[in-house]
């Protein structure tokens, strides 16, 4: 899954390396239609007019005397490759810093994400100063872009403000563990716009920051891993409750990470069909829940095993009837002669 993945990224990047060559090549030709060797002379006259006549209006990487600079051109692949540098090495020194908690985790986060749009920015506008663009109406130009977009993007300043939310009451932090719309995962960063979320399974859910509405945060109290054992009518429900006593006291030793407290034995939950249900709670983290429950599983069955406690399990009764017997027939009266029926209705 992971080679899949990869493959697919290394792809995508060749293309946009692909797509800057050829756009590279274009801007190249049309400002210097001789290096098109294989055109005919009145082809590349034809590439030069159309330049003059369309392109080099709108062409801001110009010289004094009208033609194309090279040296803008290197200038802002320079600083492209500057601001890639130090963006490379402030998220080097954000990874060398270690947060002592959760919070301040999840401000690293925060400002790193802040880091790299300030970066962009600044990039973009000073770029657009490096190829001759007036660097003033470019901020004004970005200020009316704003504008608009803050009445077109009103989601998007949402989120934004939702985010902002989000860090400053402290509602989860980077490492909990919470469930929003009934997905459960740990929270993976929490950016500007949206939330990452990855479940047990490695499933990874991005959610706006607006769409966080109502969560369940399952980091800030303990959690309760529970087991329900069943075992049978006939069996010794006294000898199988001190058989899990016994059992429960041993847990913390044999699996520290799973329980730092010794489980409790609640009591009879319920009385089934064809079992007696007794329940079992252990105060976990959140995420050892499922890890805790299937421990508590394994060594209540064991336990019981041992104790000669019968654990019951579904069987299918099978019912041999007897056929009801065969009902007796009337005997039916032999025919009589006609002279003696005759003397019988006389008599």
């Amino acid at each position: 899954m992971s080679s899949n993945t990869n493959t697919k990224k290394q792809g995508k990047g060749i293309l946009r390396i692909i797509g800057i060559v050829i756009i590279l090549l274009v801007v190249i030709a049309l400002n210097a239609p001789h290096l098109l060797f294989f055109l005919t002379p009145a082809q590349q006259e034809a590439v030069r007019l159309f330049h003059e006549t369309y392109f080099s209006k709108y062409m801001p990487v110009q010289s004094k005397d009208g033609g194309f600079d090279y040296l803008r051109v290197v200038s802002l692949l320079f600083m492209i490759a500057a601001c890639w540098a130090v963006y490379r090495v402030i998220m080097w020194i954000f990874s060398l810093i270690k947060m002592k908690n959760r919070h301040a985790e999840t401000i690293k986060g925060m400002i790193a994400n802040l880091v790299r749009y300030a970066i962009v920015i600044f990039g973009v506008i000073y770029g657009l100063n490096l190829l001759g663009a007036d660097i003033l109406t470019v901020i004004a130009s970005l200020g009316i872009l704003a504008l608009v977009i803050g009445f077109g993007a009103q989601s998007l300043i949402e989120d934004i403000f939702a985010g902002l939310f989000i860090l400053f009451e402290g509602r989860f932090y980077v490492g909990d563990i919470i469930s929003v719309d009934g997905f459960r995962g740990t929270v993976k960063n929490i950016g500007i716009v949206s939330t990452q979320i990855v479940d047990a399974g490695g499933n990874n859910r991005i959610i706006n920051n607006s769409d966080i509405r109502v969560l369940t945060n399952l980091s800030e109290v303990t959690s309760l891993a529970v087991s329900v054992v069943s075992i049978a009518y006939g069996a010794d429900l006294v000898a199988a409750e001190k058989v899990i006593t016994d059992m429960l006291e041993k847990l913390p030793e044999r699996y520290p990470e799973y329980f730092p407290k010794t489980p409790r034995y609640v009591g009879v939950e319920s009385l089934s069909d064809s079992s007696v249900d007794l329940k079992v709670i252990a105060d976990v983290d959140e995420s050892n829940i499922y890890a805790a429950r299937r421990v508590l599983n394994r060594e209540l069955k064991l336990a019981l095993d041992a104790g000669g406690i019968e654990i019951p399990f579904p069987q299918v009764v099978v019912w041999y009837g007897k056929e009801p017997a065969a009902k007796k027939e009337a005997p039916v009266p032999e025919a009589q002669e006609p002279a003696e029926a005759e003397a019988a209705e006389n008599n």
